[in-house]
């Protein structure tokens, strides 16, 4: 049977990676709290070898999710950062055609040259797709992060690569890179939808799941929990950590806010209401009617000046 079907992702609680793990496998764990929907997600993706599509607030969690995948099946993980400039082929490879050009002069002038400009490969650098289809041994995990960054044509270049039959060309040499076909890689795609929606023909494409920001509160405290645990940090009282996340909760909801906080925000905000003053916050504050329009540490949490302007402290 093939290998990429066996694969199996469970969202375990483990600090240590499996037995067996590949060197460009993630070597810390990622403290990340999976739904059974969002793993019934994830399984279908390495079933039916499609990418899957997240979507979501930022801050709610897309990213991590590629890496926490890859942590606990000990598989090798590529992360391709798409900006503004990005093309689709910066995922196979990128060739340095200036610097041939230049060993080219040098050689010419009797200088010795790093690379041989007779090799064109020599000049290739793959990309996070190029790095996954040439390990043949084991299935491989790439995250295309915030593909929407890119021009609106850049998802449909994409989908000569993935998909059968898995390949490109390196033109400037002629050699084809295909995936081993038992171990097709396992595709993340996140995206904020900055430039309005996807293609159809990607959508079709891709599986898709939109992530949920956690609503309750009890998840929350579990993501705190883990947090702590993989940090090897002293977990705030029960009563901050009860108290916080309520604040935060009501602020993240009810606050008219035009940029909401992510997960990583309000970690951040807990670990100074734990830490930053000489003792830990009252928490009693945080539940005072009196002082709704109060936020400590607003720093942490608001990144507008609109929102920041709805939690001014009195004066």
């Amino acid at each position: 049977m093939p290998q990429d079907k066996k694969l199996k992702f469970e969202g375990k609680e483990t600090l240590k990676p499996p037995a067996g793990a590949h060197s460009e496998a993630p070597t810390t764990p990622e403290p990340y709290i999976v739904g059974d929907r969002l793993k019934t997600a994830v399984n279908l993706t390495i079933a039916l070898r499609r990418p899957l599509l997240l979507e979501g607030d930022p801050g709610c969690g897309k990213t991590c999710l590629a890496k926490a995948v890859a942590f606990e099946l000990g598989l090798p993980f590529f992360r391709w950062n798409v900006e503004s400039t990005t093309k689709a082929r910066d995922g196979q490879y990128i060739y340095d055609a200036l610097g041939r050009l230049h060993d080219v002069q040098l050689l010419k002038g009797d200088r010795e040259t790093r690379r041989d400009p007779s090799n064109p490969e020599a000049y290739c650098d793959m990309g996070a797709l190029g790095k996954a289809f040439e390990i043949q041994d084991r299935t491989s995990v790439v995250l295309i992060d915030e593909i929407d960054k890119a021009e609106l044509d850049f998802p449909n270049d994409l989908l000569t690569v993935l998909d059968k039959p898995w390949t490109f060309q390196i033109k400037e040499s002629g050699r084809s890179v295909s995936a081993h076909k038992e171990h097709i890689p396992i595709i993340f795609i996140t995206s904020n939808k900055e430039k309005g929606n996807l293609p159809d023909a990607f959508l079709r494409r891709c599986l898709y799941h939109y992530v949920e920001f956690p609503k309750d509160e009890g998840v929350l405290k579990n993501i705190i929990k883990r947090h702590y645990q993989f940090e090897k940090e002293t977990l705030p009282e029960v009563a901050l950590q009860d108290a916080s996340i309520a604040k935060f909760l009501t602020v993240r909801n009810e606050g008219g806010l035009i940029k909401k906080p992510g997960t990583s925000e309000f970690l951040d905000w807990l670990k100074a209401l734990h830490t930053f003053g000489e003792k830990p916050y009252d928490p009693n504050k945080l539940k005072d009617k009196d002082e709704s329009k109060q936020l400590p540490y607003r720093e942490l949490l608001l990144k507008t000046q609109q929102d920041w302007r709805k939690f001014e402290p009195a004066t």
